[in-house]
């Protein structure tokens, strides 16, 4: 066997989800690892060295050095994934890279025997296409024997462009490692089928056990155990107690240990020091699944937070998956699961609605409720502290899920955002999601240089993200059960005009006016009738049916809402059965399905009402209605309309634009950029600045202004003259020469009295008419790239009428952002002004979004303002801020 590893120093492991659902870890190597690295060769079939080495040879004593040392990225680097092997760390497999040019490198794998066929070569290669990249290599090489099938398939299904040649008995390969279409879907269709393996363990166990439990009847242990056998769970259902005792009839084990083969889930609730030395009992007899209900790691103190990340690192080496820690448990409701691996009192009824809560207290609120309104669930997992599944994890076994139509999320923070609005935008296309995200109000602005990245700190990035990805944000729990049920149960709606039926005037008056505010359209008849249409309180059963099917089958509507006031409770029965009845009858007549939302005024216990084969949501009171309508048609608008597509540049030079941010990033550390290196940045990104040149003098200043002609702009310039206009530091219509030295003088005085250091003064002609806009880019810690846009000049901070979109932008993405903002109108042209040129500012963002993505030393761009310009002149950048710092290596 292996030596174990000893800790790395070269970077930190990151979780690798394998093809059968089990877990690796993936790290870079240190020379720490040579004794491990030679062990692994030595240990690898006759067969697996002959095709790793072309022959009989094993790695030589210089090659495992070399595969030790990554201190040079750009000319070699090494990967490891490392199991958990009878207590001890081992390599299970290795993946190099060495650069045979500044443009290419050999790339090459070693599997170890037992680990064929789990996809390790293939996210090895994945990972180092990721970090050859960042390297600037263009292509990957490899010499592989033809009968090294797996090799060879790991390239051809990689996704990348492959070219292959035969050549002296071996297949000479040469991979591009440009991203496409074809390798971003291939990557995204294996992490999703192997997190959907590896949740499995969890959400359809074969059989349970539950560590901890006690006599107490208030022990979280027994309550879970005592769930479990109340649930009616399919599968065996076995506890652990060291005083082994007896259980409805059942003897506990001392220790899981001693458990049978074939225990997929363990639920463990001891105290949180016994919790790793559980995990290492339930890797002893091959559980793939943890439920952590122990609290006391990450969210209480620094012992908790120590342990939280040994706990992982164990979970993770044993090539497991877990829930947890610090969580109330999860929930199959599905009739031939019946998991209830929580200690939530009884099992939700089944349904078609999957649910995820980082709050477990909130979570059992959350169960209470769907059951008092009847909602069913398909699954519920309590997330706790996200230590390992999280909400990303759950949204991908909800798209596969054929009992799920409907995915709810309540989340206090993101874990990686970036990977959730990529998710959710291919997830949103089939299925809709819909996310309760607390703290808004709370969101904090980090101290922040430019206005873009200032207001990326705020929750205009989380409405960006999710709007970008198509996804129904809810105010509210209550709210997102209301927008859920009306998505579950009825088709989406077509449009947004809406028809109301009532019975009493005073609840139609407010149905049409939340339905306005919900951006829904009540509009009268094609046939000149009133809508709402008011049926008067002594409107019958008859009555009812016919208003329904009149209403549905006018193609003037796209939904119905209709609103019961009980007048005699006695007709009520026969009204709602009406209401079902005239549904039943449109449908069987017309093969376009439209949604259906009754309100049954003050009735908060009202059921959901059946129609043959479908449900009608209930809602209390019109106002809840609308709203849920509302959000169900924004959703099927976005989803109608095309995703977009991203756009390329032929004159952009981003490889010169991110060699020079790169190069100064590396000589200055984090830095703003001079005048000169802006106008450099721009020219390799084919964006113009207004024209301008810097004047040390106010002789040479009035000079300047001469030729540019009058008016012209003088800008205070220095590196910690970031806000002008704060400062002083702009003088417009300067129309004559002492105008401009007057500006001159004055701008070098207040330079000296405000920063005390002043580069020159910068002399542009004025630009008349347009309009000013904020267009800007910044690398955020948590969301990435962000693009914003807004109205801009002094209003941007005054009006925050500015959206953000996360990077790359799709030209959909670009013209959705211009068209969001309130001032919209004033860019269409407004009170006998010219409509700016739309296509220029979305070209602008476009680009902005292009480079954000491929550099990452470029931290913060920003142009405020650009003054748009009318239809075909285009935009005018009139001044620009840069900053870049070091990219964060990769792990």
């Amino acid at each position: 066997m292996s030596p174990a590893l000893r800790p790395p120093t070269a970077g930190a492991t990151t979780r690798l989800v394998l093809r059968d659902g089990s877990t690796a870890g993936v790290r870079r190597t240190s020379p720490s690892d040579h004794d491990a690295m030679r062990r692994f060769f030595d240990e690898l079939s006759p067969n697996s060295r002959h095709l790793r080495f072309l022959g009989p040879a094993t790695a030589s004593e210089d090659l495992i050095t070399r595969f030790c040392d990554n201190t040079d990225p750009a000319e070699a680097l090494t990967l490891i994934v490392s199991r958990r092997r009878d207590d001890q760390m081992e390599i299970v497999g290795v993946g190099s890279y060495f650069a045979t040019s500044p443009q290419s490198a050999e790339v090459a794998f070693t599997v170890d025997d037992h680990f064929h066929g789990k996809g390790i070569g293939t996210a090895l290669l994945e990972r180092l296409v990721e970090l050859g990249t960042d390297q600037d290599f263009e292509y990957f090489s490899a010499s592989v024997l033809p009968e090294n099938v797996e090799m060879l398939d790991v390239f051809r299904h990689s996704g990348f462009e492959v070219h292959s040649t035969t050549d002296a008995g071996s297949v000479e390969v040469r991979l591009s490692l440009q991203r496409s279409p074809a390798s971003t879907a291939a990557a995204d269709e294996r992490d999703r089928q192997a997190t959907i393996a590896s949740l499995r363990a969890i959400l359809r166990p074969g059989a349970v056990v539950v560590i901890g439990v006690s006599r107490r009847p208030s022990n979280l242990g027994r309550r879970v155990f005592e769930s479990l056998v109340a649930s009616g769970f399919k599968g065996p259902v076995y506890a652990v107690n060291p005083a082994r005792i007896e259980l409805h009839g059942q003897r506990a084990y001392a220790s899981a240990r001693d458990l049978p083969i074939g225990v997929d889930l363990a639920v463990i609730a001891v105290p949180r020091e016994a919790v790793l030395a559980a995990v290492d009992d339930c890797a002893a007899v091959g559980v793939r699944g943890l439920v952590v209900i122990s609290a006391g790691f990450a969210e209480t103190d620094a012992r908790g937070r120590e342990l939280q990340v040994e706990l992982v690192e164990r979970v993770r080496s044993y090539g497991m998956r877990m829930v947890g820690p610090n969580c109330m448990g999860v929930i199959n409701a599905a009739p031939d699961v019946r998991l209830n691996a929580s200690f939530a009192e009884r099992l939700p009824p089944p349904g078609r609605i999957a649910l995820a809560s980082q709050s477990g207290g909130l979570g059992l609120a959350v169960l209470n409720l769907a059951a008092t309104r009847q909602i069913g669930l398909s699954t519920f997992v309590s997330l706790g502290n996200k230590a390992d599944i999280s909400g990303n994890d759950l949204l991908q076994y909800a798209e596969q899920d054929p009992a799920t139509s409907v995915a709810l999320l309540y989340l206090e923070s993101f874990g990686n955002p970036r990977r959730f609005g990529q998710l959710a935008r291919r997830i949103s296309r089939s299925k809709p999601i819909v996310v309760v995200k607390s703290g808004r109000t709370a969101a904090g602005h980090r101290a922040a240089a430019s206005h873009t990245a200032g207001l990326a700190a705020s929750e205009l990035a989380v409405d960006g993200l999710f709007h970008q990805a198509g996804v129904i944000r809810a105010d509210t729990i209550d709210e997102m059960f209301d927008i859920a049920a009306c998505l579950d149960r009825q088709p989406l709606p077509r449009g947004r005009r809406v028809g109301i039926l009532t019975n009493s005037g005073g609840p139609g008056i407010l149905a049409a006016d939340a339905c306005t505010t919900a951006g829904l359209e009540v509009l009268p008849t094609a046939a000149g009738e009133a809508n709402p249409r008011d049926l008067i309180a002594s409107a019958d059963a008859d009555a009812f049916r016919n208003g329904v099917e009149t209403i549905l089958a006018g193609d003037d509507v796209d939904a119905v809402i209709v609103i019961y006031t009980t007048i005699d409770s006695s007709c009520t029965n026969d009204i709602l059965a009406a209401i079902t009845a005239g549904v039943v009858a449109d449908r069987q007549r017309n093969a376009t399905k439209k949604p259906v939302l009754v309100c049954t005024m003050a009735s908060p216990d009202m059921p959901p009402l059946r129609a043959g084969d479908e449900t009608l949501p209930v809602y209390e009171f019109p106002e809840r209605a609308a709203r849920a309508l509302g959000r169900a048609a924004a959703y099927a608008d976005w989803r109608a309309a095309s995703p977009g597509e991203l756009t390329s540049f032929d004159h952009m030079r981003v490889r010169e634009a991110r060699d020079l941010c790169r190069q100064i990033a590396q000589a200055r550390g984090e830095t703003w950029l001079t005048t000169d290196e802006l106008h450099m940045l721009l020219q390799e990104a084919d964006l113009r600045l207004a024209p301008g040149v810097l004047a040390h003098s106010a002789d040479e200043a009035a000079a300047l202004a001469r030729v540019f002609g009058f008016p012209v702009v003088a800008k205070m310039v220095s590196e910690k003259a970031l806000h002008k206009t704060e400062l002083g530091g702009v003088k417009l219509h300067l129309g004559s020469e002492p105008a401009v030295r007057a500006a001159y003088d004055d701008l070098t005085a207040r330079a000296r009295s405000t920063i005390g250091e002043l580069t020159g003064v910068l002399i542009q002609p004025m630009l008349t008419g347009g309009t000013e806009i904020l267009i800007g880019l910044s690398q955020d810690p948590v969301f990435g790239p962000l693009v914003a846009f807004g109205l801009g000049g002094i209003h941007v901070e005054l009006f925050r009428d500015v959206v953000f979109r996360m990077a790359p932008l799709t030209d959909r993405d670009a013209d959705e952002m211009i068209r969001s903002i309130r001032g919209f109108a004033l860019l269409e042209g407004y009170r006998n002004q010219p409509a700016v040129d739309l296509r220029a500012i979305r070209d602008m963002l476009l680009k902005l979004s292009y480079l954000g993505s491929e550099i990452p030393e470029l931290v913060e761009l920003e142009f405020n303002p650009v003054i748009a310009l009318a239809v075909g002149r285009g935009c005018q950048i009139v001044d620009v801020r840069a900053r870049v710092a070091p990219a964060r290596p990769r792990s």
